[in-house]
């Protein structure tokens, strides 16, 4: 796997796409408005980056990072992701994103609606807990008794291994919290969603070990 897809380069999108580079992968960007726009971001990345419509950056993607606010998942590139990995990074925020009666009433989880329109796509939940600034300074190389893990929740093995090889090359374990129907325990307001790794908005995050994240996630309350 050489390339990296980026639909939605904002703050995680963008530090993600930084992480990429460093751990040597090809990344396409892409956002909401224009390639253009981005040309700040790759002129930063360097040579191993560009810009595209997020269309082209989904077509291009061997994995795709989907970072994007919630709402807009309806309008992500379906043809394009199609049977692709893609690694979901949203959080639903009603006051934003307005109202889905199926996540208001805990019938689903905002990763399983994405994973219904996105179809053949294999959705893997990660780096929605984390604040951008923490995912920025936390990467240790494998090994390091700093490392810290990051969670993962999907329905598909090979997709999760994936995402496991992403995270391990990029700075990170990983901590499988099961399907994206158990996703819901790292979602906002959850105890593992951004203080595990530090506290907002302190820029530089805390290295935290797999079982303190493993508690957190097991604290979840609906």
């Amino acid at each position: 796997m050489t390339t990296v897809g980026f639909i939605g380069s904002g703050l995680i999108g963008g530090t993600v796409a930084r992480l990429a580079v460093a751990a040597g992968y090809d990344v396409v960007v892409s956002n909401s408005r224009s390639p253009e726009t981005l040309a700040d971001l790759v002129a930063e990345l360097g040579p191993k980056a560009r810009a595209a419509t997020a269309a082209e950056a989904a077509g291009a993607g061997d994995l795709v990072v989907v970072s994007v606010p919630f709402h807009a998942h309806a309008q992500l590139p379906v043809a394009q992701l199609a049977g692709k990995v893609v690694l979901d990074t949203n959080n639903y925020y009603p006051e934003r994103d307005g109202n889905f009666a199926e996540l208001d009433e805990g019938k689903l989880t905002s990763a399983e609606l994405e994973q219904r329109q996105l179809g053949t796509a294999r959705v893997v939940k990660v780096f929605n807990n984390i604040f951008h600034a923490h995912l920025a300074s936390l990467p240790r190389p494998s090994g390091d008794p700093e490392r810290s893990p990051l969670t993962i929740a999907g329905d598909d093995a090979d997709a999760k291994r994936t995402a496991t090889e992403f995270l391990d090359a990029i700075g990170y374990d990983a901590v499988d919290i099961g399907s994206l129907a158990d996703s819901w325990r790292v979602e906002p307001g959850q105890p593992a969603y951004g203080p595990p790794y530090g506290n907002w908005p302190e820029p530089t995050g805390i290295p935290v070990t797999a079982d303190k994240v493993r508690a957190a996630v097991a604290a979840a309350r609906r």
